[in-house]
C-alpha cells in the first residue's frame, strides 16, 4: 500500500505544480484530484484519477485497473457523497452519485471508446465497474 500512496503523492504534487497537467502514463489525459471523506476513518482522502466531462458534470470510474474489488475511494463517496475536486488550478464542491441503467452504459461506453485501457480493465474482472457522476454544487 505504501507504493500506491507514494505514487499518488507524486501525481498530486505534479498535478498541483503544473495546474492539472502531468506526464507519464497520464500525459494529455483529463485528470482531477478527488477529495473524499474516508468511509471508516472520517479523514480526508485525495485520489488522482481520469475523468470524462459530461455537460457540467465530471464522471469518474471505479476501475481499480480491473481488480476484483472496488477502490477505497468508491466506498468513501458512497458513504459520504459530498466531495470536492481539483480540476486544473481550481477547486469545485460536488455531490457524487453512482450512475446506473442507460446513463451508466452511455458514460462507460464513451470512456472505453476514448480510452481503450478501460475496456481492458473490464475484461479483467467479473464485477461491473461503477461509474460515478460528480455534480458540481458551486
Amino acid at each position: 500500500m505504501a507504493e500506491v500512496n507514494d505514487w499518488n503523492r507524486r501525481i498530486i504534487e505534479e498535478f498541483r505544480t503544473n495546474a492539472g497537467k502531468v506526464g507519464g502514463r497520464f500525459e494529455g489525459a483529463p485528470l482531477l484530484l478527488l477529495h473524499s471523506t474516508g468511509a471508516k476513518s472520517g479523514q480526508e482522502r485525495i485520489n488522482p484519477m481520469m475523468y470524462l466531462a459530461d455537460g457540467s458534470n465530471y464522471v469518474v470510474f471505479a476501475s481499480k485497473a480491473g481488480a476484483p474489488t472496488n477502490p477505497d475511494w468508491y466506498h468513501n463517496v458512497v458513504a459520504h457523497p459530498e466531495v470536492s475536486i481539483e480540476v486544473g488550478d481550481g477547486r469545485i464542491s460536488a455531490v457524487a452519485h453512482v450512475a446506473d441503467g442507460e446513463i451508466r452504459d452511455r458514460l462507460w461506453s464513451q470512456q472505453k471508446q476514448l480510452y481503450p485501457g478501460f475496456a481492458d480493465y473490464e475484461s479483467k474482472t467479473t464485477r461491473q465497474i461503477p461509474v460515478v457522476v460528480l455534480e458540481p454544487t458551486t
